[in-house]
């Protein structure tokens, strides 16, 4: 099997990071806003109850918002809106409205033109809120002409996007927390679920292909069938017990305890997150991008991914994601590594429980 990149583990968060991300958007406000919020006093939220008043936000204001994020040192959503009468309604929600330029069809148009002309191995973009731009990542094997071309490309695409470079690469790392194996494949839990009343686990799609059978050791005795997987385009995958496995709803934590888990949510920009995956353990990181495609080195390309500061190895594929004891997102790839710091997508929890009928338990 080709070795690729595949978390399966969780990974660090770096303290600093979510104050940056707070501090680019006060920046950013004074210098590309077209307009500055009125004083009041928005909600005190934590970051899971953020995520839940940005999705029904969404809903409410459409096309009149251009993206969310959590300022984690108020304790408050940030919602970038187009116009006072949506920002008007943030504020009654109880968030904190940000005029800004850039509205969300724009930055969409933005996406659709990168689909259309820069599909390139190595290369990723999702919206980032704080700056009210699409970013853009190149990795390191993005050289030459194909260089030239994002290079221009994003030019092109004037103040509504911005480009920069990583050390790393982007790739999808084979190898929740505890090591799974089929043949020479190692990938990580993800998180524990049960479909019409029997236990089943979730991983990432790339670990193995429907049939495949998974053990907790190399060559030892299965422990359960994958019975769905489904990548590129989403990476996510289902697999059912088929021993006497115990199945508890949690996280290893890699220090003699563990994380309980009861559910699902949606991953909010500026939330302080961690990783569990079996090849580089527990790692904590923030979230800093959301619906991100990701064009991977083997040509493979994955869509609505959670962008993150967190690093992961090989093996930490399919691990967990997670607030507390929410599940937010299964390891998918990313570039970097975890002594030279690097940049992790994960594939959505609840996009994967919807598409099998699954929940979490």
């Amino acid at each position: 099997m080709k070795h690729r990149r595949i978390f399966m583990r969780k990974a660090a968060v770096a303290g600093g990071a979510v104050l940056a991300l707070v501090a680019a958007g006060a920046t950013f406000q004074s210098a590309n806003a077209s307009g500055n919020t009125e004083p009041f006093t928005a909600k005190s939220l934590s970051a899971v109850a953020a995520g839940n008043l940005a999705s029904t936000l969404s809903e409410d204001l459409g096309q009149d918002q251009a993206g969310t994020y959590y300022d984690a040192r108020t304790k408050s959503l940030v919602v970038n809106v187009v116009d006072e009468t949506a920002a008007q309604l943030v504020r009654e929600a109880g968030g904190t409205a940000r005029i800004v330029r850039n509205t969300l069809a724009e930055l969409t148009t933005v996406r659709e033109t990168l689909a259309d002309k820069a599909t390139i191995p190595g290369t990723s973009w999702a919206v980032n809120p704080v700056t009210n731009k699409v970013a853009v990542t190149a990795d390191r094997t993005v050289t030459g002409a194909e260089w030239t071309r994002l290079s221009e490309v994003v030019k092109g695409l004037g103040a509504k996007a911005e480009l920069k470079k990583s050390a790393g690469e982007l790739k999808p790392l084979l190898a929740g927390g505890d090591a799974i194996y089929a043949g020479d494949a190692r990938c990580s839990v993800g998180f524990n679920v049960v479909k019409d009343g029997e236990p089943h686990f979730i991983t990432a799609g790339h670990c193995g292909q429907t049939g495949s059978e998974w053990s907790e050791t190399a060559g030892g005795e299965p422990i359960g069938t994958m019975v769905d997987s489904q990548f590129p385009g989403n990476d996510f995958a289902l697999v059912k017990y088929t021993g006497s496995t115990p199945h508890p709803s949690e996280v290893n934590l890699y220090d003699g305890s563990s994380q309980p888990i009861t559910g699902a949510g949606e991953a909010t920009i500026g939330m302080e997150v961690r990783r569990s995956g079996s090849t580089t353990q527990v790692h904590e990181g923030v979230v800093i991008g959301l619906d991100a495609t990701v064009n991977y080195d083997d040509g493979n390309v994955v869509h609505g991914l959670i962008q993150t500061t967190l690093c992961a190895e090989p093996g930490d594929s399919g691990g967990s994601l997670f607030v507390d004891d929410t599940a937010l997102g299964l390891t998918s790839g990313g570039s970097g590594d975890c002594s030279m710091g690097g940049e992790t997508f994960f594939q959505p929890v609840p996009e994967a429980l919807s598409v099998f009928g699954a929940e979490i338990g």
